[in-house]
Protein backbone atom coordinates (compact mmCIF):
# COMPACT_ATOMS: atom_id res chain seq x y z
CA UNK A 1 0.00 0.00 0.00
CA UNK A 2 1.58 3.42 -0.74
CA UNK A 3 1.53 6.56 0.84
CA UNK A 4 -1.53 8.35 -0.01
CA UNK A 5 -3.57 5.20 0.60
CA UNK A 6 -1.81 4.49 4.22
CA UNK A 7 -2.60 8.44 4.91
CA UNK A 8 -5.96 8.22 3.45
CA UNK A 9 -6.97 4.72 5.32
CA UNK A 10 -5.44 6.76 8.96
CA UNK A 11 -7.96 9.30 8.89
CA UNK A 12 -10.57 7.33 7.56
CA UNK A 13 -10.64 5.48 10.80
CA UNK A 14 -10.90 8.43 13.00
CA UNK A 15 -13.73 10.51 10.79
CA UNK A 16 -16.56 8.52 13.12
CA UNK A 17 -14.53 10.18 15.97
CA UNK A 18 -15.15 13.75 14.73
CA UNK A 19 -11.85 14.65 12.42
CA UNK A 20 -13.60 16.20 9.30
CA UNK A 21 -10.03 16.50 7.34
CA UNK A 22 -6.17 15.45 7.48
CA UNK A 23 -3.57 17.52 5.33
CA UNK A 24 -0.03 16.95 4.94
CA UNK A 25 1.21 20.30 3.19
CA UNK A 26 5.00 22.46 2.93
CA UNK A 27 5.46 25.17 4.75
CA UNK A 28 3.51 27.45 1.46
CA UNK A 29 0.50 25.80 1.72
CA UNK A 30 0.73 23.41 -0.97
CA UNK A 31 -0.81 19.80 -0.24
CA UNK A 32 0.80 17.20 -0.41
CA UNK A 33 -1.61 14.73 1.00
CA UNK A 34 -5.42 14.77 1.88
CA UNK A 35 -8.12 13.27 3.08
CA UNK A 36 -11.70 15.03 4.02
CA UNK A 37 -14.80 13.22 5.34
CA UNK A 38 -17.92 14.01 3.30
CA UNK A 39 -19.04 16.87 5.88
CA UNK A 40 -15.65 18.95 6.03
CA UNK A 41 -16.06 22.63 6.10
CA UNK A 42 -15.20 24.04 2.53
CA UNK A 43 -12.26 25.99 2.90
CA UNK A 44 -10.68 23.51 5.10
CA UNK A 45 -7.56 22.75 2.38
CA UNK A 46 -7.09 26.48 2.07
CA UNK A 47 -3.34 27.06 2.07
CA UNK A 48 -3.88 29.79 4.98
CA UNK A 49 -4.06 27.00 7.62
CA UNK A 50 -0.75 25.87 7.32
CA UNK A 51 0.88 28.75 6.35
CA UNK A 52 -0.35 31.15 9.36
CA UNK A 53 0.63 27.96 11.79
CA UNK A 54 4.60 28.47 9.81
CA UNK A 55 4.72 31.53 11.21
CA UNK A 56 2.81 30.52 14.79
CA UNK A 57 5.27 28.21 15.31
CA UNK A 58 9.10 30.24 14.14
CA UNK A 59 7.45 32.49 16.72
CA UNK A 60 6.56 30.07 19.46
CA UNK A 61 10.13 28.65 18.95
CA UNK A 62 11.35 32.01 20.44
CA UNK A 63 9.85 31.73 23.56
CA UNK A 64 13.57 29.92 24.46
CA UNK A 65 11.38 26.68 25.41
CA UNK A 66 12.95 24.47 22.76
CA UNK A 67 11.53 23.53 19.69
CA UNK A 68 7.51 23.87 19.10
CA UNK A 69 6.47 20.33 18.25
CA UNK A 70 2.51 21.06 17.73
CA UNK A 71 -0.14 23.48 17.83
CA UNK A 72 -3.93 23.18 18.94
CA UNK A 73 -6.47 25.72 17.75
CA UNK A 74 -10.10 25.78 19.40
CA UNK A 75 -12.68 27.51 17.64
CA UNK A 76 -16.69 27.53 18.29
CA UNK A 77 -17.33 24.61 15.98
CA UNK A 78 -14.04 22.77 15.03
CA UNK A 79 -10.36 22.16 16.60
CA UNK A 80 -7.10 22.32 14.67
CA UNK A 81 -4.32 20.20 15.42
CA UNK A 82 -0.94 21.20 13.82
CA UNK A 83 2.16 19.19 13.79
CA UNK A 84 5.72 20.68 12.33
CA UNK A 85 7.35 17.42 10.57
CA UNK A 86 9.90 19.78 8.13
CA UNK A 87 9.63 20.47 5.96
CA UNK A 88 6.51 19.35 5.82
CA UNK A 89 3.19 20.31 8.02
CA UNK A 90 0.59 18.19 9.69
CA UNK A 91 -3.11 19.66 9.64
CA UNK A 92 -6.03 17.62 11.23
CA UNK A 93 -9.40 19.61 11.83
CA UNK A 94 -11.63 17.85 13.68
CA UNK A 95 -15.33 18.81 15.57
CA UNK A 96 -14.62 21.40 18.67
CA UNK A 97 -15.56 17.75 20.54
CA UNK A 98 -13.62 15.60 18.90
CA UNK A 99 -10.99 14.23 21.00
CA UNK A 100 -7.60 16.01 21.20
CA UNK A 101 -5.59 13.72 22.21
CA UNK A 102 -6.57 11.11 19.56
CA UNK A 103 -5.65 13.76 16.98
CA UNK A 104 -2.86 14.09 18.16
CA UNK A 105 -1.82 10.56 18.07
CA UNK A 106 -3.16 10.61 14.20
CA UNK A 107 -0.79 13.28 13.98
CA UNK A 108 2.11 11.34 15.20
CA UNK A 109 1.11 8.17 12.75
CA UNK A 110 0.83 10.53 9.83
CA UNK A 111 4.60 11.90 10.43
CA UNK A 112 5.83 8.56 11.41
CA UNK A 113 4.33 7.09 7.86
CA UNK A 114 5.49 10.34 6.38
CA UNK A 115 9.19 9.79 7.22
CA UNK A 116 10.90 8.50 4.11
CA UNK A 117 9.01 11.55 2.12
CA UNK A 118 10.75 13.98 4.81
CA UNK A 119 13.72 12.33 4.40
CA UNK A 120 13.45 12.37 0.83
CA UNK A 121 12.50 16.14 0.59
CA UNK A 122 15.32 17.08 2.92
CA UNK A 123 17.80 15.50 1.29
CA UNK A 124 16.65 17.55 -2.18
CA UNK A 125 17.15 20.59 -0.25
CA UNK A 126 20.93 20.27 0.37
Amino acid sequence: MGLEETFDQLCRQVFPDGLKAGLVTDKDGVVILKSTSKDAPLNVTDSTIPSTFAIANNQACKLGLKQNRFIVSMFDLYQVVQLDNNPLIVTLVGDATANTGLLINLGHQIVDISKPLVTALQDRQQ
